[in-house]
């Protein structure tokens, strides 16, 4: 059982350190300023209040003092954390000279907003590792080896070409190997996507992480365990999650440069108007230490930070995680959506939509008959049959004598008669003859990608259900509102194409690619993204984990997303609300738009004060006022998204 770590100091600073500085830097702050405030000139409790502050500057900056200083020694760059320590002691330094105490608290505050921002920027430190050990969770870590006869426990790391396997029903395949003996049906939606068990004989391949239905397998490892199915997704994930994301490298390097430019004018700033201009001294440095306070980039960052953290807090309430501020910007960027198909489009879940009536026997009792043998069977298709009778209120008596043929179907006695339900193989030949007189049938079934299941009553052909993975009650809706908004819609699906195509009709999509393993979606993916640039990728299954890493937005389904999609995927639908992936882009969309109108205003009230105070227009406190005050209209701009 897992247990919850101790609430205690070093716990916090080990995971939450950022957390911990803007905390600590808030606490020193205020207690610092409240002491300053209400303390009388020359009094002893001011010493207090400005050790308070000095904690704060300590607390709050230690980090970004370290992170800058690290940057400029390694890789000889300036960045904003650096420049805003440079600013803030700036601050702190004129005000000790003048006796103005509020410019303490001014820079004080500087290094609060950063730390703020830097403990936002580890919400998703931890994302790789979470989903590597999820990945790692679908193979056991022994097989069942067979070996001189003998069966024994052997690591599967130890595993060899050649070594035979035995694998029992309900248990997972520990790695890709090809079944040597037994027949089963094959649980695969983890890996491939496929809606429904996929029956598997001799000579058929299988895949570690899929589960073994209720045959016994004996197998023959013909590939290494590292080279596995399950093993190339895990190298898919860490390889599409390391990577740098491009629009993150622009801002790092936008930051360095606005840095660089900032300090070197602040320089100049502070060494040439007394000989340009013949200022005196004094007024330089003041007007260098006014320049390094309002050209701190403070109000620049919190035209981002605030909006999204806004956003992030709507989607929260609206049922839509997002896994950092980057996604919500990113996600409004998004020119089409991939979707997978079972279990994200679908329900994921057969049901029972056809029931065909041949030799004048009733839909209803053809549903009694195949409930009568399916009444103790856990398959999906024999669940699917015995929700049909509950819905529709049918009694039946249950058959004797069943004798289940994995893949194949059923076969038990009722009232004396023996009752099949299950694929043409399965049937007597008689019944065979008889299905074979409908083959418009059997085609038109098959084009619309349902799964046919025939019942049979001794020598008599009663009728035929249709089953299909059923479309979620929202998806219709959504489809049509993404293409309002001008967004492409894929379907990228494991499953078979006669069944992607016939889901795909019914919604309105038009570009499909079905019969897909895991890799093959992440290179539809890139392809995908030298067409439209950003594009998000919408799934639940393991089999989707590498997909929605390698997409620009990773979106899983919350409800019976699998964790690894969940840990790997940017943003969460939570309770399985597809229709909330449109709500999703509409607020990515505004954050952008919000973002824009901020930068532009910070830039704008920037430049204002950099000319103010070249120009002589404005002092200390005013400077200090204008930059303070930008920085808090732009907050409360971002702040509209909470509404």
């Amino acid at each position: 059982m897992l247990r919850t770590p101790p609430l205690s100091l070093a716990y916090l600073l080990k995971h939450h350190r950022e957390t911990v500085a803007a905390a600590g830097c808030a606490v020193f702050l205020l207690c610092g300023w409240l002491i300053l405030q209400f303390t009388a000139t020359g009094a002893s409790l001011q010493v207090v209040g400005l050790l308070l502050l000095v904690l704060a500057y300590i607390v709050g900056g230690y980090g970004s003092a370290i992170e800058g200083l690290t940057t400029l020694w390694e890789e000889r760059e300036l960045d904003v954390d650096l420049l805003m320590i440079v600013a803030a002691l700036g601050a702190a330094g004129l005000g000790w000279w003048k006796q103005e105490y509020e410019l303490i608290v001014d820079g004080a505050v500087l290094i609060l907003i950063f730390a703020i921002s830097g403990a936002l920027e580890g919400y998703a430190m931890a994302r790789t590792e979470r989903s590597i050990r999820s990945l790692m969770s679908l193979t056991p870590d022994l097989a069942r080896s067979i070996v001189s006869g003998i069966e024994r426990e052997t690591p599967i790391d130890r595993l060899q070409v050649g070594d035979i396997l035995l694998v029992r029903p309900g248990e997972l395949i520990p790695t890709d190997a090809i079944v040597m003996a037994g027949a089963s049906s094959i649980d695969r939606s983890a890996i491939t996507g496929e809606s429904i068990p996929v029956a598997t004989a001799i000579g058929d391949e299988v895949f570690g992480g899929t589960i073994n239905g209720n045959g016994v397998l004996t197998l023959r490892v013909h590939q290494p365990p590292a080279s596995s199915l399950i093993q190339r997704i895990i190298t898919l994930v860490q390889q599409a999650q390391t990577a740098t994301p491009a629009s993150q490298a622009f801002i790092e390097k936008f930051e360095r440069g606005y840095a660089k430019i900032i300090v070197i004018a602040g320089l100049l700033l502070a060494t040439l108007p007394p000989f340009l201009w013949h200022w005196t001294w004094e007024t330089t440095i003041y007007r260098a230490l006014i320049f390094l306070v309002v050209a701190s980039p403070c109000a620049l960052m919190a035209a981002i930070m605030p909006t999204l953290l806004s956003g992030i807090a709507n989607g929260a309430r609206q049922g839509i995680p997002f896994k950092g501020g980057h996604t919500l910007e990113t996600i409004g960027q998004v020119k089409a959506v991939a979707f997978d198909k079972t279990g994200t489009l679908t329900t994921g879940k057969l049901a029972v939509v056809e029931i065909l009536s041949i030799e004048r026997t009733s839909t209803d009792e053809i549903l009694q008959l195949a409930a009568a043998v399916e009444s103790g069977s856990e398959h999906p298709i024999g669940r699917a049959i015995l929700t049909a009778t509950q819905t529709r209120n049918l009694a039946f008596d249950p058959a004797t004598e069943m004798t289940a043929s994995p893949g194949l179907g059923i076969v038990g006695t009722l009232w004396g008669q023996q009752i099949v339900v299950g694929k043409t193989q399965l049937m007597p030949e008689p019944i065979r003859t008889k299905i074979a007189t409908h083959p418009a049938l059997i085609a038109e079934l098959a084009a619309t990608g349902k799964t046919i299941v025939w019942v049979a009553s001794g020598d008599e052909l009663c009728g035929a259900i249709a089953l299909a993975d059923t479309l979620r009650p929202e998806s219709v809706a959504l489809i049509q509102r993404l293409q309002q908004m001008g967004i492409a819609q894929i379907m990228l699906t494991g499953d078979r194409s006669e069944s992607a195509y016939a889901i795909a009709k019914k919604l309105g999509i038009t570009q499909v690619h079905a019969d897909l393993l895991p890799e093959d979606k992440v290179d539809l993916i890139k392809q995908l993204q030298a067409q439209y640039q950003a594009v998000a990728m919408v799934g639940d299954g393991i089999n989707d984990a590498p997909a929605l890493a390698a997409a620009n937005i990773g979106i899983a389904m919350g409800g019976v997303g699998s964790d690894v999609a969940l840990d790997t995927a940017d943003v969460v639908l939570m309770t399985d609300a597809l229709d909330k992936l449109a709500q999703a882009i509409e607020l990515g969309r505004r954050t952008q738009r919000i973002i824009k109108q901020n930068i532009a205003f910070a830039l704008s009230f920037i430049l204002l004060l950099l000319v103010g105070n070249f120009m002589g227009g404005i002092n200390m406190p005013l400077g200090v006022f204008g930059h303070e005050g930008s920085t808090v209209l732009v907050t409360l701009s971002g702040l509209r998204l909470l509404r």
